[in-house]
């Protein structure tokens, strides 16, 4: 049930997220979820500020309602899932740039002025790590 996976900054992409409200997969049989990671590891391939953020990916992070889904953690981090994403570059590149200054941060709290535009929003819940609760 449980695959090991790097233990550092990571973007954990749902890959079986719908593709809209209306449909789970495209005119291709492809969801949105799975349309977002490709979107993410491109963007991750095209720029190496982003080569400390590995992209991940799992069947469903149970937050259907506020697809396309990922989960922002890192060691000794408060994490965060964010939803509601378009499953395309743009959203990428803002969720990887928020990635950035995450990884960068001492606990993952971002002050909201270095928050890309694009995941504004989008935040869903955050998670404390193990052994941790946020003051």
């Amino acid at each position: 049930m449980l695959r090991r996976v790097e233990d550092g900054p990571a973007v954990v992409a749902c890959n079986t997220c719908r593709h809209t409200p209306d449909a789970r997969e495209d005119a291709a049989g492809l969801r949105g979820g799975a349309h977002l990671v490709a979107a993410l590891r491109a963007v991750k391939a095209s720029d190496s500020r982003y080569a400390g953020i590995a992209v991940q990916e799992m069947p469903c992070l149970f937050a259907c309602a506020d697809f396309c889904t990922v989960h922002l953690r890192a060691p000794n981090k408060v994490g965060y899932v964010l939803g509601r994403f378009a499953p395309d570059a743009e959203a990428a590149r803002a969720i990887l740039d928020y990635a950035v200054e995450y990884a960068g941060s001492e606990h993952g709290r971002v002050p909201f002025a270095r928050w890309p535009q694009g995941v504004k929003g989008h935040f869903i819940t955050r998670t404390p790590p193990p052994g941790f609760v946020a003051e």
